[in-house]
């Protein structure tokens, strides 16, 4: 993570914190509609998604983090911090006397009474998840803003950048006919993929894959989409490689997709390349999405590019 991260940082770079740029306070619009306005950095932050935690270490706020949600890993020094839900009593977390809980827009709509009594106490409550790559910018950039090191939210936005070209760079001259057709399993219970603009298509893609869903429809405004089992086995012999993320929100095994009803027909499954990619790698929006990328494109270029297709007389 210290590579995103620099210790003298050019003009350039502090040109982008808000306060030094401009006369005015640094203000956005965060996920619930509500105009976020920074009058000073806050000390005191309650992070109840573990994407915020994981960023809020990466950009050098550890010291600003009084609480974290349940079961936080990332990075593993976070599980010392005291554990807070959004199901808890709200008293609980004004006994802590945060200036900042940061959330995501689930805790938004299903715990109205939580985040209205936090801010009735003249707590800032901030909501924010990224849906794309360029989304995923701005929320570091926003929570560097909020923490009062912007510089450094800048900085770890142009390291992730001249990660993600470097690996580009590897595939760049494979011909599109050549590189591999990939199927992204989000959930395999309900034969669901990514959605074609999601952060997961957005990793395939950086990895040097083709997406054979790439027509799949998003479900509800998220970044999972519907595909269902025939659509699946109708693109079996185009499938190079079937990946599917793996965790808590989808728990599979290589033995329940390789006897799944009808993927032997699968060219994937026959040819034994269906692999496990860990989902925290390839979904959740921090700079560890560079290691997803990264893992992503050895299994795709195992030889370093695509091998030729054969083509029909």
């Amino acid at each position: 993570m210290k590579r995103f991260l620099v210790s003298a940082l050019p003009l350039a770079l502090l040109l982008a914190w808000p306060w030094l740029a401009t006369a005015t306070e640094p203000s956005f619009v965060d996920d619930s509609g509500q105009t976020i306005r920074i009058k000073a950095p806050f000390k005191r932050i309650i992070s109840l998604y573990p994407a915020h935690t994981e960023n809020l270490y990466a950009l050098g706020l550890e010291g600003s983090i009084i609480g974290v949600s349940p079961g936080e890993t990332q990075p593993p020094r976070a599980a010392d911090k005291p554990v807070y839900s959004y199901r808890d009593d709200p008293e609980r977390f004004l006994a802590a006397r945060p200036d900042l809980v940061l959330i995501r827009p689930m805790v938004y709509r299903g715990h109205r009474a939580l985040v209205d009594r936090l801010k009735q106490a003249g707590i800032a409550v901030v909501s924010l998840q990224p849906n794309n790559v360029e989304e995923m910018y701005a929320y570091w950039r926003r929570l560097g803003w909020l923490g009062g090191h912007a510089p450094q939210a800048e900085a770890m936005v142009q390291g992730f950048q001249q990660g993600l070209s470097a690996i580009q760079a590897r595939w760049a001259g494979v011909p599109q006919e050549e590189r591999p057709r990939v199927y992204f399993e989000a959930i395999h219970a309900k034969m669901k993929t990514f959605a074609p603009d999601s952060m997961g298509a957005f990793v395939l893609y950086s990895a040097g894959g083709v997406n054979v869903a790439q027509d799949a429809q998003a479900v509800r405004g998220t970044n999972i989409a519907a595909y269902g089992q025939e659509r699946i086995l109708a693109q079996g012999a185009n499938i190079d490689v079937y990946l599917a993320q793996v965790g808590t929100m989808n728990k599979v095994s290589l033995e329940q997709i390789n006897n799944a009803s009808g993927f032997g027909a699968i060219k994937a499954v026959q040819t034994g390349r269906v692999y496990l990619v860990d989902e925290e790698l390839v979904s959740r929006p921090t700079p560890r999405l560079l290691q997803g990328i990264e893992a992503m494109h050895r299994l795709l270029y195992p030889a370093g590019r695509a091998a030729p297709r054969e083509t029909k007389p």
